[in-house]
């Protein structure tokens, strides 16, 4: 394989040729022939003239021909635009953001289609004359329309050149998300195995975790309340599993309790990262705890009047379809806001999310905790709603499976938040939700709400 930026990945892959690189469809796959299948699809780029600086989009979820082709594609120093397969018709809208000039549906086969000439937007220009591989990642659009973070991935995988503990982990997080990416790249740069999930139900995570001997599952809070609510892992093996990361969302205090109840020799630990400057190393209080202490090398730190603000060697370039969030010294606002403890940092949520009661601040993700302790709440989301008088009010949707009218569900949850929220925090308008909370990646829709 031709010399690159994977180079190294594939050089400590030639020692561990028999491992175990992936399991997809209940098939492991060595890295011996996770490596064929790179060179093979890096073959297929080169015949179909892709040239170095090109924007590819490659559409698809987890599996061997959609690892293969993107790591060949960083490998050819293209800008690789990954698209989950779920998008539908958003994936035409994401293409024409990014100035897409060929896509790729690995799953369909290895022909790509052309669809125009050289990307105009300066930020692509600038990895195109640099030589260096890029990455462009979309937002989730939770709190608003999608961003597209441009990142120069030499920086941002200086960190996997360092092996660490080979673990078999599962690929919940999504192929266009940057804790997917994370997860592939940090797992095979380590000799560990993924486990593809095809199927992101408590159910099905569960069989996978105890059919492969999973030890790593990473994921998101309101994934684990419905893996509690199903109560799932009762019914399978997961002695395996050594640790949970969670992150995308704030995690309700009492979730994070309940899970440590029900999963008590599992190590429970928060995460941090953004699309636009990568993911944070991390270290949690206990397993108990909602602080954190976070950064590593190439990080640093700094709240302002409250809000995270982080200064990284990994950071995007830019957005291609928004104003820069960069301070004039180079610092990304977060829009998260924090409580400080010395070196210990808690996320309280996103800034755009607090409800303003009459001058009191309300954190959903607190509310949310305690409608989630209610028998028959599958799943809750709060946010806040105009008032003349106070200025915003707490509203709150709740997913149930009890079949209870408006009127009983709505006395259970004040009978329920009386004592245990201070009253401004108790939701004076309750719904029932017909859908699911959370999107596909499995964080709460609280711009739908």
């Amino acid at each position: 394989m031709k010399e690159g930026p994977l180079s190294f990945l594939f050089e400590r892959w030639a020692g561990a040729a028999d491992q175990p690189a992936m399991v997809c469809d209940d098939r492991a796959i060595s890295y011996r022939d996770l490596s064929a299948a790179v060179r093979c699809w890096g073959a297929h780029l080169g015949a179909a003239g892709v040239e170095p600086g090109d924007v590819v989009a490659v559409t698809a979820e987890f599996g061997l021909e959609s690892v293969a082709c993107l790591l060949a594609a960083v490998q050819h120093r293209a800008v690789v635009v990954p698209l989950s397969a779920t998008l539908g018709e958003r994936a035409e809208m994401f293409c024409a953001i990014a100035e897409v000039q060929w896509t790729i549906e690995p799953a369909v086969g290895p022909e790509m289609h052309r669809r125009a000439g050289a990307p105009p937007h300066p930020l692509l220009g600038q990895l195109r004359a640099t030589g260096h591989p890029g990455l462009v990642l979309f937002s989730s659009g939770s709190t608003g329309a999608s961003k597209a973070a441009v990142h120069d991935l030499v920086p941002l995988l200086a960190k996997f050149t360092t092996a660490r503990a080979a673990l078999r982990a599962v690929s919940f997080l999504l192929f266009d998300h940057i804790g997917g990416f994370n997860t592939l790249l940090a797992t095979l740069s380590s000799l560990g195995c993924v486990v593809v999930a095809e199927d992101r139900s408590p159910a099905a995570i569960c069989r996978l975790i105890e059919r492969w001997g999973v030890q790593l599952l990473p994921t998101s809070p309101t994934f684990l309340n419905l893996l509690l609510v199903s109560r799932a892992y009762t019914d399978h093996d997961l002695s395996s599993l050594r640790l949970i990361t969670y992150g995308t969302e704030p995690m309700p205090e009492a979730t994070l309790a309940r899970l440590g109840r029900a999963l008590p020799g599992v190590e429970l630990k928060q995460t941090y990262g953004l699309s636009e400057v990568g993911i944070l190393r991390t270290k949690s209080r206990g397993s108990d705890s909602l602080w954190m202490r976070m950064g590593g090398e190439g990080y640093e730190l700094r709240v302002v009047d409250g809000q995270l603000e982080i200064l990284a060697e990994a950071a995007m370039l830019g957005y291609l379809n928004a104003p820069s969030p960069f301070t004039p010294d180079g610092w990304f606002r977060t829009g998260d806001a924090v409580d400080t403890d010395g070196e210990w940092l808690r996320v309280l949520g996103r800034t755009s999310e607090i409800i303003n009661v009459g001058g009191e601040k309300v954190y959903p993700a607190e509310v949310e905790g305690v409608l989630q302790r209610l028998d028959g709440v599958l799943d809750a989301v709060v946010h806040g709603e105009p008032h003349p008088l106070v200025g915003q009010i707490v509203v709150a949707r709740l997913q149930i499976d009890t079949g209870e009218d408006l009127s009983s569900l709505r006395r259970r949850v004040r009978a329920q938040c009386r004592g245990q929220l201070e009253p401004f925090k108790i939701p004076q308008k309750i719904e029932i939700a017909a859908t699911d909370l959370h999107g596909q990646r499995w964080k709460k829709k609280r711009s739908a709400a």
